[in-house]
């Protein structure tokens, strides 16, 4: 709980850190004070109203016991054998399988899932998948990707805005031109680099949570490796349009390779799969 805590109020001071180094290169003193104050605010905002804005990225809708019964009772189950409240459970109506979950605490909680995962996993496989993203959920870090993702992509627009106005010294003379593209590449990939240094040890975690809560890790691992296989060219457009959101997801549902797998917020699927079926055989899952 304290390790999750820290995590979050390291994560709030680098992003309103970014935002006030871009204004103090756009206008000085004054533009790192307001840029600075922005990002405090924004981060307020995002606490509250991050998972409202990421379940409308996607055009979710959410699903009850009579809109969707099976999906919703599979979800119940699990949040029962978890000991969580019952989240919001949300369905996207896209052809990539994916799901994710979002929300502030565990209290105001909600579990997305597109209908692509819907037909393609069997119930026992979405059962794993639905478990392990109970499991960000229990260990209370769904605020941090959800701060995180909304940030990044605010850190992404106020670099695009230093790039193209140019940046200001205290007397209002335009700064070196090649500082502003510095600044529009590098703040990006600083967020990103934050986005990666959280999210792939917790992928690993809601891997083993999830794997306790359904008692089933090999249904995980199967689903996993189900889900990469069927992902490939199958675009999911609000990944495509809000990447920053991408590390929520409970596999990179972006179609980039190449150097973006480098920089994947998600750790390989056969690492995940082999700690997954190590663990379903007894071994300790490490």
């Amino acid at each position: 709980m304290f390790g999750n805590l820290l995590k979050t109020s390291l994560l709030m001071a680098a992003i309103v850190a970014l935002f006030g180094a871009i204004g103090a290169f756009v206008g000085g003193v004054n533009g790192m004070l307001l840029a600075l104050l922005v990002g405090g605010a924004m981060n307020v905002y995002a606490y509250w109203n991050s998972d409202t804005m990421v379940l409308r990225m996607y055009n979710a809708r959410e699903v009850d016991a009579v809109s969707a019964p099976q999906f919703y009772a599979l979800v119940r189950e699990l949040a029962e054998r978890a000991a969580l409240p019952m989240p919001r459970v949300f369905v996207i109506d896209e052809a990539q399988p994916n799901a994710f979950a979002t929300g502030r605490d565990p209290e105001h909680a909600a579990v997305a899932a597109t209908t692509g995962i819907l037909q393609m996993l069997s119930a026992r496989e979405l059962r794993g998948v639905m478990a392990h993203e109970l499991a960000h959920v229990a260990h209370r870090d769904i605020l941090i990707s959800t701060i995180s993702a909304t940030m990044a992509g605010a850190i992404s627009a106020l670099a695009n805005v230093a790039m193209l106005f140019g940046g200001r010294d205290e007397e209002g003379r335009p700064t070196n031109a090649i500082a502003g593209l510095a600044i529009s590449l590098l703040a990006p990939l600083a967020a990103m680099l934050i986005q990666m240094a959280i999210s792939r040890g917790r992928e690993f975690e809601a891997d083993r949570g999830g794997a306790e809560i359904s008692g089933d890790p090999q249904a995980l691992a199967d689903a996993l490796e189900k889900i990469e296989a069927y992902a490939h060219g199958r675009i999911l457009p609000a990944a495509e349009a809000h990447p920053e959101t991408a590390q929520m997801m409970i596999l990179n549902p972006l179609s980039g390779g190449g150097l973006g797998r480098l920089f994947s917020t998600h750790p390989p699927t056969a690492e995940r799969t082999g700690r997954l079926r190590a663990m379903a055989m007894g071994r300790r899952f490490t």
